[in-house]
């Protein structure tokens, strides 16, 4: 998304933190800022008169503040930067998530958009590679731990190729029957205007998705696509089919940390 003037990393880190203000409070007031960004009441005024100026909140003195839907849909391009980012460090470069989440923060604001969807693509790809998937990021983890390579490739590939052929291949499911903490694979969507607006948030064939939180029988469900958080209700769902990745012996092991936060 191109910014609608110059925006600087400190503004970013306002928005940022409005958006998360609003999601669970509806509204925000700059007392709410100052303490989740633990900086001066004075420093928060001019950070808001600033934002205010570039049509991206509103905001009014002794008032509440809100994003306008400039505001919202650049709020949202931010938070994906940070959480693509923290997911990358945590989910394949093994690193804390104290430690990637940091990280994200101080890199979000240099990273563009062209590198944010090949780390989406290369996570991707790790997780469905023939050679390993999930157990190669494993390897990985306990790679870093030892600080030394234990064995070979050839040898590592072998092990985890004998393991997947004794995997688990799903048959074609509806992706509201699909459980919280399951990662799936998009194989068809409903067509016309329904499976329009699907394509448009990124759910086409081949996609990967990750349910966030799944509803009653017809209900919202939550997923991750593409780095983006999107809620599609039981028609929308219902009209996705997907087949599950991961084998039969994990699924009772995923589960999905609490802290989920829903951008659209």
């Amino acid at each position: 998304m191109t910014a609608p003037s110059h925006i600087s990393a400190s503004l970013e880190d306002y928005i940022e933190a409005i958006f998360h203000i609003v999601a669970e409070k509806q509204a925000a007031k700059p007392r709410d800022l100052a303490g989740k960004l633990r900086v001066a009441n004075s420093s928060v005024t001019g950070a808001l008169r600033l934002l205010a100026g570039k049509g991206l909140i509103n905001y009014a003195p002794y008032d509440i503040i809100t994003l306008t839907p400039a505001g919202a849909a650049y709020a949202r391009d931010v938070v994906r930067r940070h959480e693509v980012l923290r997911d990358f460090f945590v989910d394949v470069l093994a690193v804390g998530y104290k430690e990637a989440d940091e990280a994200a923060c101080g890199m979000e604001h240099a990273i563009s958009k062209a590198i944010v969807e090949r780390l989406v693509q290369f996570a991707e790809f790790v997780e469905v590679c023939p050679r390993g998937g999930e157990d190669w990021i494993a390897g990985f983890r306990r790679h870093c731990e030892r600080s030394s390579a234990a064995g070979s490739c050839v040898s590592c590939v072998d092990v985890l190729s004998g393991a997947l052929r004794g995997g688990h291949k799903s048959k074609a499911v509806k992706l509201n029957t699909v459980r919280q903490g399951w990662k799936c694979r998009v194989i068809k969507t409903a067509s016309g205007g329904a499976g329009r607006r699907l394509r448009e948030m990124g759910v086409t064939p081949g996609a990967l998705l990750e349910v966030e939180s799944a509803g009653a029988s017809g209900g919202t469900v939550d997923v991750k696509v593409k780095g983006y958080h999107i809620s599609l209700d039981g028609g929308e769902s219902g009209g996705i089919y997907v087949e599950t990745l991961c084998r039969e012996q994990d699924r009772d092991d995923i589960r999905r940390p609490e802290g989920k936060r829903t951008l659209l």
